[in-house]
């Protein structure tokens, strides 16, 4: 994956009061890649046992397989042209055993789980983003997320 750096500021608000030399408080800022998705972030900075990872991986992968997120303009696909020989399952075959497999991966996740799976893994949103469109506490959202995970792992028989 190729890496996508930029520099955010961490005090959005600007200026703080105080004695600060020059009247201005000086401004924070972190690098992030944009091609990391906030599941490999908690997992490279052990929030995320690879456990917890690889299922959440897995049931990003069924989403996209099973082509669930919005589309805004035309399909391009190549048609496909029958030909002789082994036989494999259809594009529609894999894109329909992905949405099985997505569906009932969110369902043992239960009820209320769902929503912090679907933000945080399919959709790419951060944990503070999706604390807060959740109207969850801050920092409540990597516990949940955990215990949803735990119980994705155990749907896809991960160990």
């Amino acid at each position: 994956m190729k890496r996508q750096l930029i520099e955010r500021e961490l005090t959005p608000e600007g200026p703080r009061r105080g004695a600060i030399k020059g009247g201005e408080r000086p401004r924070r800022s972190v690098t992030v890649n944009l091609a990391e998705s906030p599941l490999a972030w908690l997992h490279a900075r052990g929030h995320l046992s690879e456990r917890l990872y690889d299922a959440g991986e897995a049931l990003r992968s069924d989403y996209e397989r099973a082509q669930l997120s919005a589309n805004i303009t035309m399909r391009w696909d190549p048609v496909r042209v029958k030909t002789t020989g082994e036989r494999g399952f259809s594009p529609s075959e894999k894109q329909i055993a992905a949405r099985q497999r997505f569906d009932g991966a969110i369902r043992a996740a239960g009820g209320g789980l769902e929503d912090i799976l679907w933000r945080v893994v399919c959709a790419g949103e951060g944990l503070p983003e999706a604390e807060k469109a959740l109207g969850w506490p801050t920092r409540s959202g990597k516990l949940v997320l955990k215990i949803a995970l735990e119980r994705v792992a155990e749907f896809y028989r991960i160990t």
